[in-house]
């Protein structure tokens, strides 16, 4: 193993305990699980759907995790700033990248153990009918990669600034505009006065269509490397700002 990915392991480890020695995390848990459960059965209509499927599981993951995610993002950089153990690792053998994957691989496998945990949701779908599997695996892959995705966005927010609460509202109103962009309201409204290209664009951002693909059981490349580039853009950015951080 090379040093690089020591570096990194050790900052995984160093973050997941970080998570687990503290109570924020199982709160996190609880608090996910509850509201999962509500918007599942309680708005998604599970039972009057009268089908053996977890399309109003996953309906409302987007707007879960627009929530949620910041609120596990949100400590990533400010506790350092806050604390001034940014100066300090700044000056260890370690390169802000091997810092920056660490921190984020840490997050992506702390809300995957969260997802993973609503698997008996997939117990009671398969104990009631005979549903599509592919399509299931295919609703978590793409839960996963909105979750990752505002998990990205949330580090960004949280290397600007040093205030917690800050970076989350930053990252709520980043990951809201996301969502909203491609919203008909939206599009709507631009058409009045923008271009049919610009009104194009600005959907193209929007991660709800990308999402309601993979949901649908299509894993469309086009959507993965939506995602993705979403996904680099924003850890490349946080690179920038950390930085430019190091450079004064």
């Amino acid at each position: 193993m090379t040093t690089g990915l020591r570096n990194i392991k050790a900052i995984i480890y160093k973050e997941l305990y970080s998570y687990f020695v503290s109570p924020v995390a199982y709160v996190f848990m609880v608090i996910f699980l509850i509201l999962t459960g509500f918007f599942t059965f309680m708005l998604g209509g599970f039972f009057p759907r009268n089908e053996a499927s977890l399309a109003s599981f996953f309906l409302w993951h987007p707007w879960l995790f627009m929530f949620l995610v910041p609120s596990v993002g949100m400590r990533m950089w400010s506790e350092e700033q806050r604390s001034g153990t940014l100066e300090l690792l700044f000056t260890l053998p370690i390169t802000p990248w091997q810092t920056i994957w660490g921190k984020y691989f840490s997050g992506c496998i702390f809300l995957t153990i969260c997802l993973g945990m609503t698997f008996p949701m997939v117990l009671t779908v398969n104990y009631l009918g005979d549903p599509d599997q592919g399509v299931i695996i295919c609703g978590y892959i793409g839960s996963l990669l909105v979750a990752f995705t505002f998990l990205a966005i949330s580090c960004l927010t949280s290397s600007l600034t040093r205030n917690q609460v800050i970076s989350f509202i930053l990252s709520l109103v980043t990951c809201l505009i996301l969502i909203l962009a491609g919203w008909p309201p939206i599009t709507d409204m631009f058409t009045q006065w923008a271009p049919v290209w610009l009104v194009e664009l600005v959907a193209a951002f929007s991660i709800i269509p990308h999402f309601e693909g993979i949901q649908r059981g299509v894993l469309d490349s086009r959507d993965i490397i939506y995602y993705v580039s979403l996904i680099i853009f924003a850890l490349f950015a946080t690179n920038v700002v950390l930085h430019s951080r190091r450079v004064r």
